[in-house]
Order: C-alpha cells, then structure tokens, then sequence
C-alpha cells in the first residue's frame, strides 16, 4: 500500500494537480485577504462619515446656543436606541453628559481622530468595547467626544475570517483529494499500458494498448504506440516472409545451379560443354543475385531507409524516358508502346526509385500484354485531384480482381505467369516504392488487360495550365 502511494505521489499529473492546487489556494488567500481588507476599510471610512456627519450637527448647535444648547441636545441623542459615542467633559475632565462612562486615562487629553477602548455608562470601568472617536477642545476648556462604536466591523471580520479559513481547508481537502482521484485514474491507465507493454516485450506482437475514447494525451500516445506496433509487426511479417520464400522460392534455383555444376563436372568432356555449363552457372547466378538485389531494395524501401536523395523532380520526364528505352524491345515484340504526359509534374522523392518502378510496370505490360489481339502499352502520367497519377495499361489477360492484393506480395506469381520467366517481385518493388512516397499502388481494369497506377502526393499546383507534353508512338 504504502509502495503504490508513494507511486502514486510520484506521478506527473499529482504533482501537476498539486501545483494547481498550490496556485489556486494562494490566488483564493490573496482574494479573500483582499476582500476582508476592502470591507474593513469600508466600514471604517463610514463610521468616519457617520461621525463626521455627527460633528457637523453638534457644531451647529453649539455656534447657535453654546455650551447649554450642547450639553442638552448630547443628552437627548445619547438616549436614542443605536445612538452614537458621546461624551462632554469639563477642563478637569469631569464627567458632564454623555453615554461613555470611561476611557483610557490620556485619552482625552490627545485632540483628533483615534481608535480606543470604551466603557458605556453602566459598565463600570470595564474597557469592554472598542470604537473610533473624535475628540475636540471646545471654547472654555471643555472636551467634546463623538464615535462609533466599531463591533460590527470586529464581528465582520471575524465571519470574513472564518469563512478565509474555512474556504482554505475547503480548497486544500478538495484540491488533494483531485489530485489523488487525477493521479489514481493516470496510474492506473499507465498501469495497463505498462502491463500490455511487457507482454508484448515478451513476445506477444499482436498485443495493444487500450484507448479510453476520450481523446486526451493518454489517447493519442497509445494511439500511435498502436500505430508503430502495426508497423512493426507489418516489418516483422515480412522478415518472415522473406525469409520463408527465401528457402522455398531460391531452393530450386539454387538445387538448379548445383545440379548444372555437379552435371558439368560428371559428363563435361571437352572444353565446350564445360564453358557452355559454366555460362549457365553464371546466368543462373546473375538471376539469383538479382532476386537478391530486389530483396534487399524492397527492405529496405519498406523500412525507410532509402530516403536519401530525394528532390524534386519532374516524374513525367520520368515517365517519358523509361517508355522511350522500352521503345526498341517493345518493337522487336511488335507491341506499340504510346506515352501520353503533362508537364510539370513536380514530384518530391527518387528519380531512380520513380524510374525504376515504372521500368518494372512497362516490362510486365510487355511481358503479358504480348499475346492481345491488339499488342498496346499505354503509359500515362497526369495530375488529378492533388495527385501526381502515373500509370501503364497494356491489352493482355490482366489479373482476377480477387488475386490483386496477393500479387503484390513477394514471391508471388500465379498460374499463367509460370511459364513465364521472373520471380514474381517487380509488383512488390513497386508496391514499396509507393509507400516510401505516402502514395498508392493500385491495379485497375483495362478492359481487357490491367492497368497498374502509381498515385502519389504532388507538392505544388503547374503555374498555369499546360498542353500535354506530347504522344510517341512505337
């Protein structure tokens, strides 16, 4: 218990809450401080007034009907019910009329406004109250006082004060009990991240963290925690998948290789069959080294790790060069090759990755739109919606709507591409060259044959509107 409170008091969002808590019972201290400073000098400046308001009338009475007149109106007024402080005292100090039976000995003796001890007549000596007086020295000798007793302020200020303590323990409790109920709900979440998180350090990949819904940081950091376990486990499937069609894929190209060798050493007699296996060994070789080229690439795009280099560039200059180097071996095919491209087409990204997988999309429309009854490989690069679409369509079989995604996975040929030579990774290549550029690889309907585009993010809109940069024909 006492390892999970210390836990808990470690926790940020307790010491947060706390120093939340610490600001505001300050702020509600020197807010309440203030308040019960106003309201006493409020009733401060009123009694001043009440009394000055006394003063000015027994002035009057005195210029009109001297000390006489005075003495009778302070006895009249000093019997009234919530009268004033008054007091006249002859120049001995001698008790004449008034409702004040004694003061504190000076007090007197010292003209002005002060704030002393009283008695009222009854009392005693006993300097039971407390008031704000004002004291003359009239013509003669003799002393007049006039104040306010100041009771009310005193009782004021000692509701105000309670209510200061009060409202501070009030704040204080309820503020550390927030706190404790903010950081208990932090914990425990942290908590069950924490447990997820060790299982899936134990291996348990498939493990996520669990979103409360809210929307809060909790939320977002477990949101793309999932998100970059997604993404290792993407990168954890297709370490395994390499090297699941490493061993069953290359076995038979490799057991081929070995066989020739094992062949050549057997039955090679003369030097020309040898040279001529050994030639075939180096095929088989170049193959398998480029199989393994293409492993590698695609790795290492879908890891991120090929993002240097990467600049500008115009992707339909691109496009246009790699169908015009197509443009000799399409012709020995007897495929017409048309290339139909916009300018400015501004890509940010590899000139070399770009050219490379449109490389690999022309030579499959070659590769499988040969057999059409009308043999044409279209290539296209455009802008549309944002979006900077590169695309190639030829007239052959195409592929079954239900086999598009499985042939973009490594290895993957299907039935009538057997026949055909390749290892089934140039749609893969592609693929991650799409990725590495946050864009899409999307195989269509040519009606007949397919059509592979290439949809990736362009970074700026043409400065005007531009003609086609042209049409070649092959």
């Amino acid at each position: 218990m006492l390892a999970r409170l210390g836990a808990l008091f470690r926790t940020t969002a307790f010491k947060l809450s706390l120093a939340y808590l610490l600001v505001f019972a300050a702020f509600a201290f020197f807010a309440l401080g203030y308040v019960a400073w106003n309201a006493r000098r409020v009733l401060d400046d009123q009694i001043v007034s009440t009394i000055e308001a006394e003063i000015n009338g027994l002035s009057d009475q005195y210029a009109s009907g001297g000390i006489r007149r005075l003495v009778s109106v302070v006895e009249r007024r000093s019997r009234e019910p919530g009268a004033s402080l008054y007091l006249v005292t002859t120049p001995a100090g001698e008790h004449v009329v008034g409702n004040v039976e004694s003061l504190p000995a000076g007090t007197l003796a010292e003209p002005g406004q002060t704030e002393t001890a009283y008695s009222r007549v009854g009392d005693g000596d006993r300097l039971d109250h407390r008031a704000i007086v004002r004291i003359f020295t009239l013509p003669g000798g003799f002393r007049l006082l006039v104040g306010r007793d100041v009771e009310e302020r005193d009782r004021l200020r000692a509701v105000i004060g309670r209510a200061f303590a009060w409202s501070l323990m009030l704040v204080v409790g309820l503020g550390f009990l927030g706190s404790w109920f903010i950081a208990q709900r932090v914990l425990k979440r942290v908590d069950h991240m924490t447990e997820i998180t060790r299982g899936i350090m134990a291996g348990d990949l498939d493990g996520r963290l669990t979103l409360a819904g809210t929307g809060d940081e909790l939320d977002r950091l477990a949101s793309n925690l999932n998100a970059m376990l997604d993404r290792i486990g993407e990168l954890m499937r297709g370490m395994r998948e390499v090297s699941d069609n490493i061993a069953h894929d290359l076995k038979t190209p490799l057991t081929r290789l070995r066989n020739k060798a094992d062949a050549a050493l057997r039955e090679g007699r003369d030097p020309d069959a040898l040279r001529a296996a050994l030639e075939a060994n180096i095929e088989e070789s170049d193959n398998l080294i480029r199989v393994f080229n293409a492993l590698l690439m695609i790795a290492r795009l879908e890891a991120g790790n090929a993002r240097e280099g990467l600049a500008e560039f115009d992707a339909g200059a691109v496009a246009l060069e790699v169908a015009e180097l197509y443009e000799a071996v399409a012709e020995e095919r007897g495929i017409a090759v048309t290339a139909e491209v916009e300018d400015g087409l501004v890509l940010h990204g590899s000139r070399e990755l770009i050219g490379q997988a449109m490389a690999n999309l022309i030579d499959n429309a070659l590769k499988y739109g040969a057999g059409a009854t009308e043999p044409v490989v279209s290539v296209a690069a455009r802008r549309e919606d944002g979006e900077i679409v590169l695309s190639v369509a030829d007239r052959g079989e195409g592929v079954p709507e239900a086999e598009r995604g499985r042939v973009l996975e490594r290895f993957v040929r299907l039935e009538t591409a057997r026949t055909r030579p390749g290892f089934g990774l140039g749609l893969s290549l592609v693929n991650a060259v799409a990725r590495l550029h946050q864009g899409r690889f999307l195989l269509e309907d040519h009606a007949p044959g397919l059509r592979a585009t290439l949809r990736l993010p362009a970074i700026r809109e043409p400065a005007a509107k531009e003609t086609p940069g042209g049409e070649m024909s092959a």
